[in-house]
């Protein structure tokens, strides 16, 4: 069996409101109950953060965000697409957005904004792991910078 490498960019994204942070859930259209972070196959001649926004707002259509520097995880897994095997890494950034005003793609069906404490029940192992490592870096530099 062929197997292939792909790579894909994409983001945790979160908002403050009232001191509280939410996370930006999509509802995934071809899963019953899945739910996940925008992401995205790397383009020619694109870098990662671009990928990230150009998905962003493809997926969400948001354009206001800033990047939190320091947050990079990837994750690794396989799946099968007809008679290939796909070996996938996804890297993943922590995303500001300073707007709220989300415009899914037809690829999802829906979205939430929802508290970790929410998302985590939502999601499978491997994004579990980096939501909380995303809400760990959060909380690690709100205590640096005082806020």
């Amino acid at each position: 069996m062929q197997v292939l490498n792909e790579k894909s960019a994409g983001a945790i994204i979160f908002r403050k409101k009232d001191s509280e942070i939410y996370y930006l859930l999509l509802h995934a259209k071809y899963k019953t109950d899945y739910w996940e972070f925008p992401k995205g196959l790397i383009e020619k001649n694109e870098d990662l953060e671009s990928t990230v926004r150009r998905e962003i707002f493809e997926e969400c259509g948001l354009k206001d965000i800033k990047f939190i520097n320091g947050f990079k995880e990837s994750i690794n897994y396989f799946y099968r697409r007809g008679d290939k095997l796909i070996m996938k890494e996804v890297i993943y950034f922590l995303v500001e957005s300073l707007e709220n005003n989300v415009r899914i793609s037809p690829e999802h069906v829906g979205y939430e904004w929802v508290k970790y404490e929410e998302a985590i029940p939502r999601l499978k192992e491997n994004l579990r792991k980096v939501l909380t490592k995303a809400k760990d870096f959060l909380v690690k530099q709100r205590s640096l910078i005082g806020n």
